[in-house]
């Protein structure tokens, strides 16, 4: 590892620029929910705080955040016995986080203190409102290139604690009993690939690709696009007809013609798709970093040391194009505990705070410092190719993520939907999703 630390280092300065120019990405992914959260913040138990504790009414906050952002029981107890502040966990689904969110503050309310803010929520969320604006050192600022994902209008809404991008995996026990030798480094390649797994009844469906009538499978589409075939948008944002419509037809053909995806993953959730191959029935996907380490877990998943991260497969015409989606943590407006909340983003996105997740949960630092540090320390996982994989991100939005963003993603997403359960064609679908950018657009 450390013979390579100059050029990791310099991947990561191109990851600071690449990161920076992104003005919009969890997919993040989705998952089902593991515990109900209350609807609204408790109120203030009437006890005077701590004599050590500057924390709000009570000295206690909640926090809503997906599965995978979960810190553990010990290192929690980490923030409370430092700040005296009591923090009551809420475990949500990614997609009913947003939601909930929504509801709350249409109707001026807070669903927690301290709550996820994905980076496709910012536009919308900053429109309306509905975050308190949060002051951020100008070193953290310049530090976390990330950040810049969740300033809207001049104002920090959340600070990034998941440096969320997508990276592709394959199974390579299932590949060589296959014949192949070699990972695949083009989607041609790819397709060639699994087709040998499929036909020497290795895996009967060997390719994941997230395809459900959910938010991740607009992820899918952008990615696939501008990996394969180049912008998923124009300029002025209207959509790329021609490169969209190929991945259209390309999709189309591995679900409807080569029978290389599982029809059960048209319903399933993200997290369910990328858990195939966790289970062992699945040979290629790609998906969020983070399944770098789970893959690798034995308390989680069975081909432990069985799989390789590589780069996201391109075309002759493009070289790897993935696209970060990091997810961030924010005050919602009518939060009860502001002070003591922000206490809490401060510690949960500080450098040494990442590390120990990344420990926990796989979440790659949005710190440079935390990563400079796992360089030295090598103790990020297979770092060369996920720094090298860090200098194809790129984003999909010319200019930022627009604030129409949810209506044109719920139009992708059931569109394709809609074409891989044999609804429509790729034409219509294209139709479907040119016409609501258009009206978005205005």
């Amino acid at each position: 590892m450390k013979r390579h630390m100059k050029k990791m280092l310099a991947a990561l300065c191109c990851l600071a620029v690449a990161i920076g120019a992104f003005s919009g990405c969890g997919q993040s992914q989705g998952a089902p929910a593991e515990s109900e959260p209350a609807s609204a913040p408790p109120a203030a138990s009437g006890q005077a705080p701590e004599p050590e504790s500057e924390t709000a009414a009570g000295g206690e906050i909640t926090v809503m955040l997906p599965p995978w952002a979960e810190p553990s029981p010990e290192l929690l107890q980490e923030f409370t016995d430092e700040s005296g502040i009591k923090v009551i966990l809420n475990v949500v689904g990614w997609d009913d986080i947003r939601n909930k969110i929504s509801i709350a503050s249409v109707g001026q309310a807070a669903v927690a203190d301290v709550v996820e803010v994905d980076w496709s929520w910012v536009g919308e969320f900053g429109a309306a409102g509905w975050m308190e604006p949060l002051d951020v050192d100008a070193a953290v600022q310049e530090s976390m290139p990330p950040i810049s994902s969740f300033i809207y209008d001049g104002q920090v809404l959340a600070v990034p604690y998941s440096n969320d991008f997508r990276i592709a995996f394959y199974n390579k026990e299932h590949f060589e009993a296959a014949g192949v030798t070699e990972p695949p480094a083009t989607w041609d390649e790819v397709i060639e690939d699994v087709k040998k797994v499929k036909e020497a009844g290795i895996c009967e469906y060997p390719l994941s690709l997230i395809l459900s009538a959910t938010e991740p499978t607009t992820n899918t589409m952008l990615w696939l696009t501008n990996a394969k075939y180049g912008p998923f948008f124009n300029d002025d944002m209207s959509v790329n007809h021609d490169n969209v419509l190929n991945t259209l037809n390309f999709v189309n053909g591995l679900v409807n013609v080569d029978k290389l995806v599982d029809p059960a993953s048209l319903n399933m959730k993200d997290t369910e798709v990328d858990g195939k191959m966790m289970a062992n029935s699945s040979s290629f996907m790609v998906a969020a970093i983070a399944y770098n380490e789970r893959l690798d877990d034995p308390e989680q998943s069975q081909v432990v040391d069985k799989t390789d991260p590589i780069l996201v497969p391109g075309s002759e015409a493009v070289r790897s194009a993935t696209f970060a989606l990091p997810e961030g943590l924010g005050i919602p407006k009518y939060a009860v505990n502001k002070e003591a909340g922000k206490k809490f983003i401060d510690w949960y996105t500080a450098p040494e705070t990442q590390i120990k997740l990344y420990g926990e949960q796989g979440n790659i630092p949005t710190s440079n410092v935390a990563l400079e540090k796992m360089m030295e320390e090598g103790t990020l996982k297979d770092g060369e190719t996920v720094i090298e994989q860090t200098t194809y991100i790129s984003s999909p939005f010319p200019g930022g993520i627009p604030e129409w963003y949810s209506e044109m993603s719920n139009a992708v997403y059931n569109n394709v939907n809609q074409m891989v359960q044999g609804s429509i064609t790729p034409e219509q679908a294209l139709a479907g999703i040119e016409d609501k950018v258009n009206e978005l657009r205005g």
